[in-house]
């Protein structure tokens, strides 16, 4: 039976490590290039630091990719040894198909370890790394964010337009003021800009030439009646810190970049401030983290009763297959994250329908075949 376990062992990993390579190469890693070419040439950013974008995504990629891959391999490698007739063989030497299964379930169960450590631990380290190398570049080469037919939006309580970019040399310059509540409280329309840094000071200077203002009352912004027009100037300079900018960038720390630990000791403090969305939209992050951790273990316990009854040895057939079992897996992960805010859904649970649906109808299917 060792050899057996070897030989089946043997061919999901290998299986499942191509499959790893394709998606991450195909799906995600074709992709990001495609921003990635965007900054470097839109942007000015190093290239190094797209390399470091690369494989700070990556981790993202494998709570996805490794658990689809890891079926796709099942599906491929169980559907060839129907095909074979080597189940058949396997089974007149009186080895239960339950017993066949083992190998797999090891399997299943390191990766499931492997993701649990990638999904909790290293994701949102990985994350939290690409703010910061975002943070550096904002902080060393703040020209880099003003991009032509693109709102920025990184700067606190401002919004600026740019029309066009030469260089440091802006046209067609729309900057937004905002009051509290995100509220437009002045907006200065400026023909020509330029962009200059105070390293001493620390601060961005944009420099706007023949502008003119709209200023809102502060009191009443959504008071058009009350909006000063045709305040005109040659020229005028709006400094902006760039400490605020990167203090600011942090303030914005989304959920992804927690570790399942932040999470846990962020949710009571989330409960204090009595906010139910935030209390939602941390335990389906939670409740995320948890079921995609298992979602080896679901994948295959449905894949080889399915690969068995298959009986197809082609790479299309396994492939498809597998691309409609993730799809359904996946898709109340989408629909979880789609409903995070509504609290009286409990969108945390739907998370965990997938793995209950999988694993109950994979192991009804197994019993059922070993018995036959």
């Amino acid at each position: 039976m060792k050899l057996i376990d070897r030989y089946i062992g043997r061919g999901v990993v290998i299986t499942t490590i191509y499959g790893l390579f394709v998606l991450s190469l195909v799906l995600v890693l074709g992709n990001i290039f495609k921003e990635l070419l965007d900054l470097m040439i839109n942007r000015d950013v190093p290239v190094k630091y797209l390399f470091m974008f690369m494989l700070y995504v990556l981790p993202f990629s494998f709570t996805f990719t490794v658990p689809w891959a890891f079926l796709t391999a099942v599906l491929l490698v169980f559907g060839r040894m129907s095909a074979d007739n080597e189940m058949v063989a396997l089974r007149a030497c009186g080895t239960s198909l339950l017993r066949v299964c083992l190998p797999v379930l090891g399997v299943a169960v390191l990766l499931s370890a492997f993701t649990f450590w990638i999904n909790t631990t290293i994701a949102p380290q990985a994350l939290d790394a690409m703010r910061n190398s975002i943070a550096t570049i904002a902080r060393s080469n703040p020209q880099s964010l003003f991009v032509a037919d693109e709102v920025i939006d990184e700067f606190a309580g401002r919004k600026i337009f740019v029309g066009g970019k030469d260089g440091n040399r802006l046209s067609n310059v729309t900057l937004i003021e905002e009051a509290s509540g995100a509220q437009p409280e002045r907006i200065i329309l400026a023909q020509e800009g330029e962009i200059d840094v105070d390293d001493e000071g620390g601060e961005l200077l944009l420099t706007l030439r023949h502008a003119r203002f709209e200023q809102r009352d502060s009191k009443a912004p959504d008071d058009l009646a009350k909006i000063r027009h045709g305040i005109s100037v040659g020229e005028a300079t709006v400094s902006i810190r760039l400490l605020d900018l990167v203090n600011n960038y942090w303030l914005s720390k989304p959920l992804r970049a927690y570790t399942l630990r932040e999470l846990w000791e962020y949710l009571p403090e989330a409960e204090t401030q009595n906010d139910p969305g935030l209390v939602s939209r941390i335990k389906v992050e939670m409740s995320k983290r948890l079921s995609l951790s298992l979602a080896c273990i679901a994948f295959a316990i449905v894949a080889m009763p399915l690969g068995v009854t298959a009986q197809r040895k082609e790479t299309s057939i396994g492939f498809a297959i597998s691309l409609a079992l993730a799809f359904g897996y996946f898709f109340f992960v989408v629909l979880a994250e789609m409903l995070r805010d509504d609290v009286a859904l409990h969108p945390y649970l739907l998370l965990w329908v997938p793995n209950i649906l999988f694993i109950g109808i994979g192991a009804w299917l197994l019993l059922r075949l070993d018995h036959r």
